[in-house]
């Protein structure tokens, strides 16, 4: 499973790659972005046809994204169904507990990644572009080994005695007048 993601992501990968390289551009080929996302270079392509093409690919490439999307939402359905099977509570519990974080990543991930490519053209502007390019591409990386390790009783302690910390020294600090 994990060969085929990788061949199919290297696939699509390379036949955008082609393709971009492929366009003939006009007004300079500066942009004012996080990464370099096809949307943005498009905007720069003089040629029609080359245009057509990645269009046809991201055509392409959504209608496969929305049939794993399907798959993945079917197999989360048959998880809970299996799950709220297990006959003990505890059971449930601990079965839940190792399933939600990874469903929370997941979630994270595609909402915000929906809302980079699916987001209406009239509230698009290259700072508020910039963000979600950040928030999609950093966030649920960075956030993804806090969530997976949050079932660690040590880190909980850590993360707490951090956050009662920063709050104890800003109201140390507002309460000194300074």
């Amino acid at each position: 499973m994990a060969a085929s993601a990788w061949a199919s992501g290297f696939l699509y990968s390379l036949l955008h790659t082609t393709n971009t390289f492929s366009l003939s551009l006009f007004q300079g080929n500066a942009l004012d972005q996080f990464f370099c996302e096809i949307p943005h270079i498009l905007k720069f392509s003089s040629s029609p046809a080359g245009y057509l093409r990645e269009i046809g690919l991201i055509v392409v490439s959504a209608c496969l994204a929305f049939g794993c999307f399907i798959f993945m939402v079917f197999s989360y359905v048959q998880i809970f169904r299996a799950v709220l099977r297990i006959p003990s509570e505890q059971g449930r519990l601990k079965t839940f507990s190792r399933c939600l974080p990874h469903l929370v990543v997941v979630s994270l991930f595609v909402s915000t990644d929906t809302f980079a490519y699916l987001k209406p053209p009239s509230i698009s502007s290259p700072s508020l572009d910039l963000i979600v390019s950040i928030l999609y591409s950093v966030v649920p990386p960075a956030l993804n080994p806090l969530i997976y390790n949050l079932r660690n009783q040590e880190l909980k302690d850590a993360i707490r005695k951090m956050i009662t910390g920063c709050f104890s020294g800003a109201i140390k600090y507002l309460c000194s007048g300074v």
